[in-house]
């Protein structure tokens, strides 16, 4: 089986393939100081929970936004289940996408990830919506290449950041307002409102003005833990992926054996 690391700044994604197949996945918060004995232990006793061992695996794959992470879960891999991993970004692992921006070394590699995952099961001319720690929109091109995006502050951050720089406003949980109405009559109702709907004109706004600038009606997929908390309520949004990073890493380690 195949064992995939998608490392982000909030969380840590684990999973096991089995082919095309989602054997299992778990998350792990993303800390840089964890070591390779913390995760070794954390990943084999849920791993023994499903009955699989770290026998089972004979490849791995990561990727990584977090730099300092990159080091204890690659020697995860080598150290403990015996294999040494493709690394999204090293110069000798082939992706299969053209990156056509300024500076491509600049792209997080989550970012590219997705691309070939977008372009495999949907096609040329698609925007991938993450919901991450920051919500992006990259543009994948008709011929498959990466040719840009928006990065925006994620929905999680924005909560954060208001409740810490306002003394009086509390933290609130991420949903539709109860009343589907845009004007709140109290201070969670217009805290809850401001995020919402405010996210949903921002993903409206920036799908529309996306689509004029390249001139074409592009397929909108979104991904990320809050990706189904948006899409039934905007037509912005055609279709929701929640493994399209994994399937992603799958393809560029069956490419690149």
């Amino acid at each position: 089986m195949l064992l995939t690391i998608d490392a982000g700044n909030t969380n840590t994604v684990f999973a096991l393939m089995d082919g095309d197949e989602l054997v299992q996945q778990w998350r792990l918060s993303t800390d840089s100081q964890r070591t390779v004995d913390e995760y070794i232990v954390w990943i084999s006793h849920l791993m023994s929970l499903y009955g699989q061992s770290t026998e089972s695996v004979t490849g791995a794959i990561i990727a990584s936004v977090v730099p300092p992470a990159l080091r204890p879960l690659s020697e995860l891999c080598s150290k403990y289940f015996k294999c040494m991993p493709l690394i999204v970004g090293d110069k000798s692992v082939d992706l299969g996408v053209d990156v056509r921006v300024t500076n491509p070394d600049e792209v997080g590699a989550d970012r590219l990830v997705n691309t070939v995952a977008a372009y495999a099961e949907y096609g040329g001319s698609v925007v991938v919506l993450d919901f991450g720690t920051a919500t992006t929109f990259d543009v994948v091109s008709d011929d498959g290449a990466y040719v840009g995006g928006i990065i925006c502050p994620g929905i999680n951050l924005s909560l954060t950041a208001l409740h810490q720089a306002a003394a009086k406003l509390p933290r609130i949980a991420v949903a539709a307002p109860e009343n589907k109405q845009v004007t709140g009559k109290t201070t969670y109702e217009c805290m809850q409102s401001g995020i919402f709907w405010g996210y949903i004109s921002m993903i409206e706004g920036l799908v529309t003005r996306l689509k004029a600038e390249h001139g074409t009606d592009m397929k909108i997929i979104a991904t990320g833990g809050l990706a189904p908390v948006f899409a039934d309520w905007t037509d912005a949004i055609d279709t929701v992926s929640g493994s399209l990073t994994l399937d992603g890493l799958r393809l560029i380690y069956e490419r690149n054996q």
